[in-house]
């Protein structure tokens, strides 16, 4: 019988202590400090008796795995059940050290209980155990996929309505008229198109922070209209998630939560604002060589003052690259080819006010091997029942400053956690996705190269694809706004740009 399984330090302190019968912490505690006490150096064998009881044991470099049971157990099982439990320990834990352990008691707790009920061992394996502590739940997917729909269409219903508000009240505007009611708004006594500015100036803000829930009907004939009813339900149940240790993302596109960090609108934002956006989508083959290679860039301009609706931007492009550039079909097509300036056909006509506007955007498609922003090379060789990895980054494009990089490098499961040797930057791993993130705060000139060395238990194949992720403040293709001026008089208009590179895909298969 296993009465106790435990890891310890060398001087016998026990760190977690998993007792499979009826023990007090007095007992458990005492058979650990007396275990050091107990072994003799210089003698090869893994187990020590005194005439209670046998420990079993195996260092673990400054710890030890050790099972206590009973003088009649069978040690060959007893040996073997020793192995299952040190494989399970670095699944949880990155590091073999005391603090790391602590951290994660509970999941070995967990774990151990998989490996051994009252004192018997179970028939598992280590990806057995993976898969009943995660507890993977079909029911749970259906309920989060079923909810995300119903966010999704709340979304969408929420910016219906607030486009049908706001048309409604521009075409009253025009006309000079006050708004009319509209259904569910009840049929009070309160002006109409008062009533109809205030619900769609509420709908519009609360749409640019994030996305708003659809409104909801209320009950009474002359109750206002309720905002956010069905929106607290859903933050709630985000909120849950995320105490659970779910990573939530958006639905609003694929950026991540630090890109639309970066992508916030600057709080100094002038009347006249230019948005500058490229994704690129990228692949590359393990050995070398640039399958494809695509990049999309974009101006957009928003204008909130009215006085300067009849503008024209000055366009500074050093690209050598060969960019393909296209205008707006309403942009004066010849002005710009001869004098790189983005200006309406007609002069005389305004640019809309308060909605963003793509002016110009471009596009590069190549698979020329130098052209590519950041470099991966992921170099996998095989030493006995074990993988050794090395894989290094290199920025090509060193007027570029990429943030929050992260390189995710799939690992085989079944295997434990990697072994990390040397690291640039810091890294996660993920057993529930088995995945390696590598990741880095800045990439720059002076931070253009770093390397990664790991080991770990799989085949060269396991290691691809290579999926790489970040965000940046400059551009790719050097395409600026260098000035801003009016079209009568050609007086120079502050503005503020905000520039953003993004990537859609970036791969090494």
């Amino acid at each position: 019988v296993l009465l106790a399984a435990a890891v310890c330090t060398k001087a016998g302190k026990a760190i977690v202590s998993r007792q499979f019968v009826e023990m007090t912490r007095t007992r458990i505690e005492g058979l650990l400090a007396a275990f050091p006490k107990l072994m003799n150096t210089g003698k090869q064998h893994t187990f020590v008796e005194t005439e209670s009881v046998r420990y079993v044991y195996q260092p673990m470099e400054k710890l030890y795995m050790v099972l206590i049971t009973t003088k009649n157990s069978n040690i060959l099982e007893d040996l073997e059940t020793l192995r299952l439990f040190s494989r399970v320990i670095p699944e949880y834990c990155r590091a073999l050290e005391e603090n790391e352990i602590s951290e994660h008691c509970f999941d070995l707790i967990f774990a151990f209980d998989e490996i051994v009920a009252l004192g018997y061992r179970e028939n598992v394996n280590l990806a057995q155990i993976r898969t009943f502590t995660e507890m993977d739940s079909h029911e749970e997917k259906v309920f989060r996929a079923v909810r995300e729909t119903q966010e999704r269409e709340a979304k969408a219903e929420m910016r219906r309505k607030a486009k049908e508000l706001q048309q409604a009240r521009r075409d009253a505007e025009r006309q000079g008229k006050k708004a009319p009611g509209f259904g569910g708004f009840g049929s009070s006594a309160v002006s109409g198109g008062t009533t109809a500015a205030m619900i769609t100036e509420t709908i519009i803000e609360t749409e640019k922070p994030k996305v708003a829930p659809a409104p909801t009907r209320p009950a009474g004939p002359s109750k206002a209209l309720k905002l956010g009813a069905k929106g607290k339900e859903v933050d709630n149940f985000v909120d849950k998630l995320k105490s659970e240790g779910e990573n939530i993302m958006t639905s609003v596109g694929k950026r991540s939560t630090e890109a639309a960090k970066v992508l916030a609108p600057p709080v100094n934002m002038e009347s006249v604002h230019m948005k500058i956006e490229e994704k690129i989508s990228l692949t590359c083959g393990r050995d070398g060589g640039l399958q494809n290679m695509e990049l999309h860039g974009m101006i957009m301009l928003h204008i909130s003052d009215e006085k300067f609706a009849r503008i024209r931007l000055y366009i500074e492009n050093e690209d050598k690259r060969g960019v393909q550039l296209q205008t707006h079909p309403n942009v004066d097509k010849k002005l710009f080819t001869a004098e790189s300036q983005i200006g309406l056909k007609n002069p005389e006509k305004s640019f809309p006010i308060n909605s963003d506007v793509g002016v110009l955007k471009w596009r590069l498609q190549t698979t020329e091997e130098s052209f590519i922003p950041l470099t991966i090379n992921c170099w996998p060789s095989e030493s006995g029942n074990s993988c050794d990895v090395n894989i290094e980054y290199e920025l090509q494009e060193e007027s570029l400053e990429l943030n929050d990089v992260i390189i995710t490098i799939p690992l085989p499961s079944g295997v434990g956690g990697p072994v990390i040797g040397e690291i640039d930057g810091e890294y996660r791993h993920d057993s529930r996705r088995n995945l390696l993130e590598w990741c880095l705060p800045v990439i720059d000139a002076k931070n253009k190269s770093g390397s990664l060395e790991f080991s770990i238990a799989g085949q060269p194949n396991d290691f691809f694809p290579v999926h790489v992720s970040f965000i940046s403040k400059k551009n790719y293709c050097n395409i600026q706004v260098t000035k801003v001026t009016q079209v009568d008089g050609n007086s120079p208009v502050r503005f503020s740009t905000e520039t953003t590179f993004l990537v859609d895909k970036y791969e090494i298969l």
